[in-house]
């Protein structure tokens, strides 16, 4: 069952929407972007959140980039080598690397 405090803010949105009022804002026709980790604890949420506004970035989202950046250099690197035997050096260098991320970030998110 709804609450008075519910109805009434439908109403008033609904009143807004009539009115136009909606129509220009910033982001409109486009999908939501959800930017929080729908598997973290409401508290840890909380605290990226108020790191991300500081402009600071936790170090799990650092590393998950990284290794994201690291796995499309691997690919690119095999697409390009394909024909010529590829660079196997320098896929052995990334391969090394994007392991000892994955069990850095598994070590961080085993704390």
């Amino acid at each position: 069952m709804a609450s008075i405090f519910d109805i009434l803010a439908e109403q008033r949105i609904a009143d807004a929407i009539r009115r136009g009022e909606l129509d220009h804002l910033p982001g409109a026709g486009r999908p939501l972007v959800f930017d929080d980790e729908p598997f973290q604890s409401p508290e840890q949420r909380m605290a990226n959140r108020i790191l991300k506004n500081a402009g600071f970035v936790p170090q799990e989202v650092l590393l998950r980039r990284e290794i994201a950046a690291l796995r499309k250099a691997l690919a690119e690197a095999g697409e390009a080598g394909e024909g010529e035997g590829g660079d196997e050096a320098e896929k052995a260098h990334i391969r090394r690397r994007l392991g000892m991320l994955v069990v850095t970030l598994g070590t961080l998110l085993r704390r």
